[in-house]
């Protein structure tokens, strides 16, 4: 029987003596760190599960999708089915005080990513991958973001 995505985290987490953590505790930032990267790969791999693209096609399909207007705008789009908890998440994520900011991104476009890279990473580390899942769906969807991709629904 195969395992499931939970069981092989904390199969991760036990491999490395990880340390159970209150992930409510950790900071907006670390948390965004954390969604960047997972939210990223999901991104990168459903790229290329479309199909075999160079992977300067693949980069600049990904760069689309990544940059920080994209994330604002995914935000935007599902902002109103977040749950009270996610929402505070995102909010703490959006409220942050970063000391650096995109180079191609207005303020207000990159606190709403940083808000929905915290949501991303929360959810990611609270192994709530379902719900991560469909959040990246809907705010794609909603947010018109696949047309420059290969996307098939």
């Amino acid at each position: 029987m195969e395992k499931s995505a939970v069981e092989l985290a904390r199969e991760f987490e036990g491999l490395f003596a990880l340390p159970k953590v209150d992930i409510r505790s950790y900071s907006p930032l670390t948390l965004a760190y954390m969604g960047d990267g997972i939210y990223e790969l999901l991104i990168r791999t459903m790229l290329v599960k479309q199909g075999n693209l160079s992977a300067n096609k693949l980069h600049h399909q990904a760069s689309s999708l990544v940059k920080a207007s994209a994330q604002a705008t995914m935000a935007e789009a599902v902002k109103e089915e977040l749950t009270e908890e996610e929402l505070a998440v995102y909010k703490r994520g959006r409220n942050a005080h970063s000391p650096t900011m995109a180079k191609h991104a207005t303020m207000w476009d990159y606190r709403r990513a940083t808000g929905f890279e915290a949501l991303m990473g929360y959810l990611y580390l609270c192994h709530k991958w379902e719900r991560m899942f469909y959040l990246i769906k809907q705010g794609l969807t909603r947010g018109e973001l696949l047309c420059g991709t290969n996307h098939k629904s």
